[in-house]
């Protein structure tokens, strides 16, 4: 199968499966996703998280999630418990399809490494 077929379709397999279980069925984007991943990686699950607070949990995502391309580096965590990284490379020019392209890969692969899509 393709590379590209395949990630098509673990995407779908993964958009499901979270969306089912995290917005009742409705289709969970991109940004969802990246947002629940900030909110795993930092661990405070049943909080209420204000504006800023959101914006920082997409950060985090972003950065474990391209940490395994060598873009970001796990640096420490803080007296709140937020995790830090460090930027080993900046990331290339991309197109917005090719950015998209890339975090669906990072997501695809950072739940496939939880046992969470197999």
């Amino acid at each position: 199968m393709a590379r590209d077929q395949e990630l098509k379709e673990r995407w779908e397999k993964l958009v499901t499966l979270l969306s089912n279980r995290f917005a009742d069925g409705d289709t969970l984007d991109l940004d969802a996703i990246i947002y629940l991943v900030g909110v795993q990686e930092l661990g405070q699950l049943h909080r209420k998280f204000k504006k800023d607070e959101k914006l920082d949990l997409m950060h985090i995502a972003i950065c474990r999630l391209l940490e395994p391309f060598g873009y970001y580096e796990f640096d420490y965590f803080d007296d709140q418990g937020w995790p830090h990284y460090t930027i080993l490379e900046q990331l290339p020019p991309l197109k917005a399809g090719e950015q998209s392209v890339l975090m669906k890969e990072a997501i695809v692969q950072y739940f496939v490494a939880n046992e969470v899509l197999v």
